[in-house]
C-alpha cells in the first residue's frame, strides 16, 4: 500500500484525456481505480480552470463498476441516497457514510487480527458471523434515519448466543455515531 503526504495529481485536459503528473503519461478511469485501491488519495483538475473534479471521476469509477454488474449498492441505499438529497437528513448524511466507512474499515482490521487466532478448520464461518453481526448493526441504525425503507430496521432483535465481543465494539461505535447524529439534528 503505497502512502503519502499529498494526494496524485492527475490534470484533465480539454481534450478529456487524464494526466498523470507523477509519471507523466496519460490514464485512464480504471488505471485511477487502482491507484485508489492500492492506497493512493487523488485529485483530479481541470488544466485550464482549475477546478477540482475529483468527485465527478469518483462517481464515474462506482456508475462503471455497477454498470459491468459488480454491484455493491443495493437499490434501497441508492434509494435512500437520492431521498437524502431532498430532505432534511441532506447535512447529516456525508458525516454518517464518513463514519460508517470508517467503522467497516476498523471491523475490517479487527478481523484480518482475529484471523490467525481463528480456528483453522473454519475461518469462513467466523468471518460470516462477524459480517452478520455488522449488518444487523448498520440495519439497528438505519432504522432511525430519515426516509429509510430497511424493512424492520430498528428493532430489538434478539442476540444470538456466542455472539463476538466484536459485535459489542460495534453496538458501542453505533451508538457513540447515533448520539453524534442526533446533537446534528
Amino acid at each position: 500500500m503505497t502512502e503519502t503526504n499529498s494526494p496524485l495529481l492527475i490534470k484533465r485536459y480539454a481534450s478529456r484525456r487524464l494526466y498523470n503528473t507523477e509519471t507523466s503519461d496519460y490514464v485512464t478511469l480504471d488505471d485511477i481505480a487502482t491507484f485508489i485501491r492500492e492506497g493512493r488519495e487523488v485529485q483530479i483538475v481541470d488544466l485550464k480552470t482549475g477546478d477540482d473534479l475529483t468527485r465527478q471521476y469518483l462517481l464515474q469509477i462506482i456508475a462503471e463498476h455497477e454498470s459491468r454488474g459488480e454491484n455493491m449498492l443495493p437499490i434501497n441505499v441508492l434509494t435512500d441516497l437520492v431521498r437524502s438529497y431532498t430532505t432534511q437528513a441532506s447535512s447529516v448524511v456525508p458525516q454518517f457514510l464518513a463514519q460508517s466507512f470508517e467503522m467497516l474499515r476498523e471491523s475490517q482490521s479487527k478481523m484480518v487480527e482475529n484471523m490467525s487466532s481463528m480456528n483453522p478448520m473454519n475461518p469462513m464461518a467466523a468471518m460470516q458471523a462477524q459480517q452478520e453481526a455488522f449488518m444487523k448493526a448498520m440495519a439497528g441504525s438505519m432504522g432511525n434515519w430519515p426516509g429509510s425503507t430497511t424493512p424492520g430496521a430498528g428493532d430489538e432483535a434478539a442476540e444470538p448466543e456466542g455472539e463476538e465481543e466484536g459485535l459489542d465494539d460495534i453496538k458501542k461505535q453505533l451508538a457513540e455515531l447515533q448520539a453524534k447524529l442526533s446533537k446534528l439534528s
